[in-house]
């Protein structure tokens, strides 16, 4: 054989021997599978397989010394000789106590050219260092091996039992060598009473805190021994619940479901002995075993194949304590594995035992006579169908599962692309290098924290360690680059950083492993969807999903919020431990020393010091630098790109593996979760189903529009039209004088500092507000740029009231004008004979103007401005621009460009169009309370009575205010007469809109003070022209601005009250008789009659907002008097149900329970690290309920549960009518073609709803829920609470039919 040939001939061999794939491959598999081919299931012993890694390096071990002979024989130099050699003696090392194979290479050739030689070399010496790689990896995987074979050794199984008798018989039966000892003690022992609590514990003083720290440290337990078996740690969680149970005051801990688990736990593994532990532990803390303690010892039993006698005394002591066996295979929630082992350990003792067959539930009727029409059988009912096909929807679902096994979605940014220039590409290595340094520091740092955390586990504490080892390090690694990457340049707050990895860590954990099955289940709930399939028969997404028998997914319950902040502060800390870079970043000269990349700050917000995170200015430069256009979402935070599950239950729905509730509310509460589940499902049907349809809406992005608003994101923004400046547009620190270096100048006066530092406050709360507005445009542009040309979904769930959004969070239809405008639905519409009139009226609707002019009169006026229109759609950026002049500019120029394509379509009836047409309620929170009142007044001022023109509320609160106003001028009160002129709709509006809402006279009062300063001409400048010789203004005494007397201005100090004060204080007695010029300028000067006291500038906005507020509620309670009987009716039955303890529930028209969760403040302090977090949580039940908060809360959430109630009737009937409907709250969206048909729904579902005596059967609820406990009838508060709830508001004389014909209803 040629020396050519042998040489190729081992290069081959080498390579088959040699593992393909990823290096580590075959330290990880063995030398085996890597030699013949990819990892395959073995069932070799560890020694075997030790011995089959040995035999594959003796193999390659034989070629290299082959390889060694040959080239002495071809008279390479000897250093080349040596080189090769010395490979062979360190490849020697793997073998040392292998089993030595047969040699069968073969050498001896000649012939071999230098080069090919150098190229061996070359190969060997790489082949050197994978193997001395692979070696390390393998002590290192054998060394952790060793060290949790010792660290299990250490965990404590054996129970300390405070009871005598039962540790005495654990110790006599431990001793005892019976032939089947365990089984035997096992039917002995539940044949025990159970046994008190000892002595010692019950008389145990209870200094453990109150009943929510109880509850609370439960809370936490359960979670850990829950992550305990999640993660494998089975003998720790037991250890821990050893260490816990054997002292009396940890014992009270315990409950019957934490033994439970633990049972079963071991009974999965066959493991009889520790299950017999927890049972004795279970006696001894005086509890009785039930149906899940029998299912884990009977489970067991069938796993070790035990004898029917011991069996069947378990049997019948389970009798004898009163559960049913059948209870085993209905009531226990076991897997199909479980049950078999389960069935199998009965029929030993019981051969003829039957396992019932699964219970088949009992058809759910939702009896609400709301949706009895929803719930008819139908079958001429035609619901709406998608436009794609069964294979197009199925290629949509393998996308989406993708994303949400990958966890997080990348996508390119559209800020703008930097030129590839020499410092963008350094900096852009310079990252990847640290981000390098970073992840394997992160590893070792993560590490070590498991390590302690361990310890601390093993001294029986609740450590982290379960937690952390939910996910993998690779993910909890690439989770912590993801928030460093993230983190801005101001930094961000310490505990909402933890709070945020603590949940990330939560929801990851949750992905369900059900891919196969959801597949299947999936495509067929499809045929329901798709454009060219058929069912059976006509039902709602949810039905047919049942339908199919699919299995109602696990609830998981919450973490406490201690844990979840802990937790994301531990993670915290590892990224800041193992975030280091060179200091020639920040200083070049500097030594290449590692600094931090993260600091530990202190900052004041809100007068509260907080911790922040903050990154250095030097890693800041360098991602500017580097400009690195990808940003990461989680999956859950964007739209789905395939139809979201049915709502099937409160805790099963929208996507596909990653769980999410259906009643959204702060982690860590429960509340509304138990409500919720002690509900009937059929009454929850109603909700199901309309959370469905609203999630099956397909829309698409609004591709024309997107490019111009990227056109000027990318340039220097444009905020008049809501598009955010660049961080480069923002104010700087003063320069020159005012610098805050000013501040150190000798001469510089201690007024004149604070005034700079009072400006440096401004400027950089300035520019933080407009990053985070310029964070939120980009995160919406990017996805929405990453959307474009697909179809997308947005899952939607709900509050604790009702109201509904989408769970996305960063780009949906419920976001600003902008957001708004990029979205349209995806499935199009012929316009049909009315649909162009509506665009039309639309579009006039969106410029603000006509709002009291009939739908004629607008589609008049948007004929006559069609020119306009059409230049608008045609050269948005370059013509007239008359769109940017609207009330919602990006939703005006959207519709013109729709109109603009219908009027030039060959057929405009037959144009299909994508566009969303709203119509809104006439300030809905008035129209519902008109209407529980039946209060014909304000019923008229809302839209509710038919009227040629729509009546606006705001222009009538308006008047009643100047009505008002002038009678006090009249009569000389000063605040009046200066506000003439000054009293406008857009004053009041926002007052109005949310006095409904529970605002109170306060919030009113900074409502209109905002107004106010909005009006240029309106009175805000002192009366004083020059400053005094001192430099202060004559009138008040404030100091004068820096700028001279010819351009400075007074900064006198305000006169009102503090904030939060109601009273007003009186001004100094020196300016009596001084008027504000303005003043003078608009009404003359009135002369000493009326001197009354100047204000200064602050204080006059603020004495008119004052006067304001009252006028507008006095107006309102004179349009509005069943309104504000309604709301002090509910305000006060709040105020004694919070008084009795308890917190104001009460259920929907549609069946949806609700209770406000408002309680007193808990503090929680996690002490140790980086600092000690202390935050309050309002969510604890077991605390008294918040008084203020639930009297308060009570008419504004009441209010929103019926108008939740009213867009859930108005959806559910327009899907059935084959309607594409969505809403924001208030507001209604449907195709153009159907807004006739939405508007007649809609008003139809008001009058059924409000046709409910929903007012009297609040009472009977509440009264049945509060006050019919016999223990506390007799309380004093009780007792007022009873005649307060009997005294239901009497209702008008309005007839609500009158709201069927009223056109401007919703319009």
């Amino acid at each position: 054989m040629s020396a050519v040939r042998w040489g190729r001939g081992a290069a081959g061999f080498g390579r088959a021997l040699w593992p393909a794939g990823p290096p580590g491959l075959l330290a990880e598999e063995g030398a085996l599978g890597g030699v013949w081919g990819r990892k395959r299931s073995s069932t070799a012993s560890p020694c075997e397989q030790d011995r089959r890694k040995d035999w594959g390096h003796a193999e390659l071990l034989e070629v290299l010394k082959a390889r060694v002979r040959q080239l002495q024989a071809e008279g390479v130099a000897e250093v080349t000789v040596k080189r090769v050699a010395k490979r062979v003696a360190v490849a020697r090392a793997p073998e040392a106590g292998g089993a030595q194979p047969p040699r069968q290479a073969q050498a001896g050739a000649e012939g071999a050219a230098p080069m090919l030689s150098s190229r061996w070399a070359q190969k060997l010496d790489d082949d050197q260092r994978l193997m001395e790689r692979r070696k390390r990896r393998l002590e290192g995987k054998l060394q952790k091996h060793v060290e949790k074979v010792a660290w299990q050794k250490q965990l404590r199984l054996e129970p300390r039992l405070l009871s005598r008798k039962l540790a005495s018989q654990l110790q006599h039966w431990e001793q005892g060598t019976p032939r089947s000892p365990w089984e035997e003690q096992l039917a002995q022992l539940l044949q025990e009473a159970p046994q008190g609590r000892s002595g010692e514990a019950a008389a145990a003083p209870a200094d453990g805190g109150p009943e929510s720290r109880l509850e609370g440290q439960r809370q936490r337990l359960l979670s850990f021994f829950e992550c305990c078996l999640l993660t494998g740690h089975l003998p720790l969680a037991h250890h821990v619940l050893v260490t816990h149970h054997s002292k009396s005051q940890q014992q009270r801990l315990l409950t019957l479901s934490m033994y439970n688990m633990l049972m079963l736990g071991w009974a999965r593994q066959g493991s009889f002995k520790e299950l017999m532990y927890v049972f004795f532990m279970l006696k001894d803390a005086g509890l009785t075993p039930d149906l899940r303690s029998y299912a884990a010892a009977l489970q067991c039993m069938g796993r070790l194949d035990q004898d029917a006698g011991t069996i069947r005394r378990c049997l019948k002591q389970m009798a004898q304590d009163g559960l049913q066996l059948q209870g085993l295979f209905t009531a226990v929630p076991l897997s199909a594995e479980e049950r078999a082992e389960l069935l199998r350990a009965v029929l030993k003792a019981k051969p003829a035992f039957t396992p019932p067959r699964p219970p088949v539930p009992p058809p759910q009727v939702n009896t609400s006579p709301l949706l009895r029409e929803i719930y008819a059988k139908d079958p001429t009912v035609s619901y709406p169908r998608l436009h794609l096909s069964l294979k197009e929807l199925q290629g949509l679902f393998r996308q989406q599962l993708r994303v949400e096994m990958a966890t997080t979605v990348t996508v390119g940014s559209v800020e703008k692309v930097p030129l590839l220039t020499k410092e963008v590409l350094h900096a852009r290595k310079t990252l990847a290098g640290l981000r390098t340094q970073w992840r394997t520091a992160l590893y070792r740092e993560l590490q070590e924290t498991k390590e302690s955390e361990a310890h601390a586990a093993r001294e029986g504490r609740l450590s982290l360690f379960p937690y952390l080892c939910l996910l993998s390090e690779k993910e909890i690694v690439g989770m912590l680059l993801q928030t460093l990457q993230a983190l801005p340049a101001q930094g961000e707050s310490l505990l909402f950083l933890a709070h945020e990895l603590g949940l990330r860590v939560f929801k990851r954990k949750q992905l369900r492993n059900e891919v196969e099955e959801l597949e299947q289940r999936y495509s067929k709930y499809l045929h329901l969807l798709a454009s060219d399939t058929q069912v059976a028969e006509p039902c709602l997404p949810r039905q047919h999903w049942e339908a199919l028998g699919v299995p109602e997914a696990p609830h998981e319950q919450p973490w406490p919020m201690s844990v979840v902040v802990q937790l994301g502060k531990q993670l915290a800390e590892v990224l800041v431990r193992a975030a280091q870079m060179p200091s020639s970043l920040a200083a070049p000269r500097s030594p290449g020393t590692l600094i931090p990349v993260l600091y530990h700050v202190y900052s004041f917000r809100s007068f509260r010091q907080i911790g922040i995170l903050k990154p250095h200015p030097a890693f800041t430069q360098l991602l500017e630098t580097a400009a690195e256009r990808t940003l990461t979402f989680e999956s859950t935070d964007v739209p789905m790109l395939c139809p979201p599950l049915p709502w099937t239950s409160p805790h099963s729905g929208a996507f596909l593996l990653s769980p999410t509730k259906m009643m959204r509310s702060v982690e860590g509460s429960q509340q509304h979760q138990l409500l919720l589940e002690r509900c009937p499902p059929a009454e929850l049907h109603g909700a199901l189903d309309a959370l469905t349809q609203l999630g099956n809406c397909a829309w698409r992005v609004n591709g024309r529009v997107l490019d111009l608003v990227l056109e000027l994101f990318t340039d220097k923004g444009c905020p008049r039209l809501g598009v955010p400046a660049p961080p480069s547009e923002a104010p700087r620190p003063p320069e020159g004088r005012q610098a805050p270096k000013g501040c150190l100048l000798p001469e510089v006066s201690p007024a004149e500092k604070a005034e700079m530092r009072r400006e440096l406050a401004r400027r950089l709360k300035v520019a933080r507000e407009m990053q985070s507005l310029r964070a939120d445009a980009l995160y919406r542009l990017s996805l929405a740029q990453h959307l474009r040309h697909r179809v997308f979904w947005l899952p939607h769930n709900m509050d604790f009231r009702g109201r509904t959004y989408p769970c996305s969070p960063h780009f949906n239809h419920l976001g600003s004008d902008l957001a708004r405008a990029l979205l349209e639905f995806a499935q199009g519409r012929p316009l049909g004979p009315h649909g162009l009139n509506w665009l039309k009226i639309h579009l006039v609707n969106l410029t603000g103007l006509k709002k009291r002019e009939s739908l004629q009169a607008r589609r008049d006026y948007a004929d006559e401005l069609m020119e306009d229109i059409l230049d608008s759609a045609d050269q948005p950026m370059t013509g007239r621009k008359w769109w940017m002049e609207a009330d919602e500019p990006w939703q005006a120029l959207a519709c013109c460009m729709e109109v603009a394509q219908a009027v030039r379509a060959p057929d405009p009836t037959a144009y299909v169009s994508h566009f969303p047409v709203h119509q809104d309620g006439s300030c809905n929170g008035l129209q519902h309370y008109a209407a529980l009142g039946r209060d014909s007044v304000g019923a008229a001022s809302v839209n509710l009575l038919p009227l040629d023109l729509p009546q606006d509320v705001y222009s009538e609160v308006a008047a009643q205010v100047e009505v008002f106003r002038r009678q006090d001028a009249e009569q000389g009160v000063r605040v009046a007469q200066v506000l003439e002129g000054f009293i406008s709709r857009k004053v009041v509006k926002q007052t109005v809109m949310t006095v409904v809402y529970g605002v109170t006279r306060y919030g009113g009062r900074l409502q209109i003070e905002k107004r106010l300063r909005e009006i240029h001409d309106f009175p805000q400048v002192c009366g004083a022209e020059t400053p005094d010789p001192a430099g202060h203004c004559p009138v008040a005494g404030g100091r004068w601005a820096a700028g001279g007397p010819d351009t400075g201005s007074c900064l006198c100090p305000p006169w009102g009250p503090p904030a939060g004060s109601m009273g007003a204080s009186p001004p100094p007695q020196s300016v009596q008789g001084h008027w504000p010029r303005a003043i003078r300028g608009r009404g003359g000067n009135l002369g000493p009659a009326h001197a009354l006291p100047s204000p200064s500038p602050q204080d006059f906005v603020w004495e008119a907002s004052h006067y304001l507020v009252r006028q507008v509620f006095n107006s309102l309670q004179e349009m509005f008097s069943g309104t504000r009987s309604i709301q002090r009716w509910l305000t006060e039955s709040a105020r004694l149900i919070s008084h009795t303890g308890s917190a104001v529930e009460w259920v929907t028209p549609l069946g949806i329970p609700i209770i406000q969760p408002y309680h007193r403040d808990s503090k929680v302090m996690i002490k140790g690290g980086l600092q000690s977090l202390t935050f309050s949580s309002s969510v604890d039940t077991s605390q008294k309920p918040n008084t203020l908060k639930q009297k308060n809360g009570f008419p504004p959430n009441f209010i929103h549960s019926l108008d939740s109630s009213h867009m859930m009737l108005t959806a559910l009937h327009c899907y059935r009518k084959g309607l594409t409907f969505v809403s924001v709250h208030d507001c209604f969206w449907t195709h153009a073609a159907d807004v006739a048909v939405m508007n007649q729904v809609c008003r139809e579902q008001f009058v059924r709803l409000h046709s409910q005596p929903i007012l009297h059967n609040l009472s009977r609820f509440l009264i049945k829920r509060f006050c019919s406990d016999p223990r506390t009838s007799k309380s004093i508060w009780v007792s007022r609470l009873m005649d307060t709830l009997l005294s239901v508001p009497k209702a008008g004389t309005f007839n609500l039919e009158q709201v069927k014909h009223s056109t401007y209803f919703f319009s």
